[in-house]
């Protein structure tokens, strides 16, 4: 009982940074194509308290899929609504990919710079691992087509009207069939190759360019 508290307790600056980083993306990239209302909304701050959504957080930690409180976009504001669209959504996957680079290259650093092992140093490579895990969960399960996570707003602009009549007609259905899919677990067959391979490829490659360049 201990150990999964503790597990839970190491894996919470991953939670508290991936939704952070992935909704802030999604707030200033809005606002840089026009959209001020989220200046109003407080979005725009790396905060957590700012972007936790208690529900999601308490998925994401229980059962490692979950959300944060969606940035409420106008689209209206926006010049090409459905090409800045979709960029406000690939922004919030290509933060979490960005971050998990970023701490990649510190677990890269510690590893070089304190080959030591102990106790301390084993946390703080565990809190790491688990940053650059979290992210990319957050990165692949967020391209998931299916409302109301970003995936479906680039998969509606890209095919046009007859996908989002599809949206529209079974949002509601969709919604409730993601929810089913994350409680049974059937999402980790899906993610879970795919955030391997990536934090795998990540952890191999970015800690070589690390070791070559120090």
């Amino acid at each position: 009982m201990i150990d999964i508290i503790i597990s839970k307790l190491l894996i919470l600056p991953g939670i508290l940074i991936g939704l952070s980083v992935h909704e802030f993306a999604h707030a200033y990239v809005a606002y840089k194509l026009g959209d001020d209302s989220q200046r109003f909304q407080g979005r725009l701050t790396l905060d957590p308290t700012k972007h936790i959504d208690p529900l999601g957080f308490l998925f994401l930690l229980l059962v490692g899929f979950g959300w944060a409180k969606p940035v409420m976009v106008n689209s209206r504001m926006f010049k090409n609504p459905r090409r800045d669209d979709s960029l406000v959504s690939v922004a919030g996957p290509l933060m979490n990919l960005i971050t998990a680079i970023l701490f990649t290259v510190i677990l890269g650093l510690v590893l070089i710079f304190i080959p030591n092992s102990s106790q301390i140093i084993d946390i703080v490579i565990t809190i790491i691992t688990g940053i650059i895990q979290i992210n990319l969960v957050l990165m692949v399960f967020n391209l998931i087509p299916i409302p109301p996570l970003d995936g479906h707003h680039i998969f509606g602009n890209i095919f046009g009207a007859p996908v989002w009549n599809f949206y529209y007609k079974y949002a509601d259905m969709l919604r409730i069939g993601l929810m089913l899919i994350i409680i049974l677990g059937g999402t980790s067959f899906i993610i879970s190759p795919i955030v391997e391979s990536t934090y795998e490829f990540l952890i191999s490659n970015m800690l070589k360019i690390v070791s070559g360049i120090i």
